[in-house]
Order: C-alpha cells, then sequence, then structure tokens
C-alpha cells in the first residue's frame, strides 16, 4: 500500500471557504441551539477543519426572543461577573439579561462560553449575528436557512 498518497489536508487562511447560514432559534432550546451554532462557528462540520485556523461559516441567528429554556432556568441559573473592585461581584439570571440586555446580548455569552478562550475564540465570535426579529440585514451575503435539529 501507498502510504505517501494519503495526505492530510490542513487548510488556511487563503483556502478557506466561508459561507453564510441563517439558524430560527424560535422555540430551539438555548443550550443545545448555541452547541450547534458553536459548532458551525468553529468549522467542526466542515471535512477540511483546521483546529487553529477560523474556517467556519458566519452565522445569522433570527428569532432570538423566542428561545426557550428547560425547566426553572430563567431563574435559577445565575451568570456571575466581576466588575475589578472590592465587593464588585455581580450576578444575573437569564430573564434579567432577557429584560434589561436583550436576547442578542444573552445568545452571545452563551456560545462565547462554549468556544476557545484565546485570539481565535474572539475572532469566531465576531462572525455571529443574531437579531430579535424574524427580520435580518444580511440578505446581500444570500445565506442558507438550515434546520439546526438536523445537525448532531
Amino acid at each position: 500500500m501507498d502510504t505517501l498518497s494519503y495526505k492530510t489536508v490542513s487548510a488556511n487562511k487563503a483556502t478557506v471557504q466561508k459561507g453564510w447560514v441563517v439558524v430560527d432559534a424560535e422555540g430551539q432550546v438555548l443550550g443545545r441551539m448555541c452547541s450547534k451554532v458553536a459548532k458551525i462557528l468553529r468549522g467542526k462540520y466542515k471535512p477540511n477543519f483546521t483546529p487553529n485556523v477560523d474556517c467556519g461559516d458566519n452565522v445569522i441567528i433570527i428569532n432570538a426572543e423566542k428561545v426557550q429554556l428547560t425547566g426553572n432556568k430563567w431563574n435559577d441559573r445565575v451568570y456571575v461577573s466581576y466588575t475589578g473592585f472590592p465587593g464588585g461581584q455581580r450576578e444575573i439570571t437569564p430573564a434579567q439579561m432577557l429584560e434589561k440586555k436583550g436576547a442578542e446580548r444573552l445568545i452571545k455569552k452563551v456560545v462565547k462560553g462554549m468556544l476557545p478562550k484565546n485570539r481565535l475564540g474572539r475572532q469566531i465570535i465576531a462572525n455571529l449575528y443574531v437579531f430579535e426579529g424574524a427580520e435580518h440585514d444580511k440578505q446581500a451575503q444570500q445565506p442558507v436557512q438550515i434546520d439546526i435539529n438536523t445537525l448532531k
């Protein structure tokens, strides 16, 4: 068997084929949807996935305010942040975040937590666009509507 014919192909910035994808968040469970979106953003569904390159697609999420949380997580889950000052620990629940800061901040926070915590992760999160209504301003990119439930 000629083993030299099998070469691992690594993607780089010049060879990556980035597309645009639309995901409808209406009726979706927040964590399950965001984990699949993070995989799309990272490029894990592509055959030429390379861990150190941004090879994922750009994702547009519509109807973000209609996302679901199971159980009593709207009020029981707590996101903790720290201002950097003494006594500056702040807590906020998903319900409070949705009301005060909007669904865009909530979804971006959840997806960002599922990406690498380095320069690549900060670069990848910029490829996520969240819209609260059914309309978005990215029609010029000709995005493809996908059903997030068909992905594993």
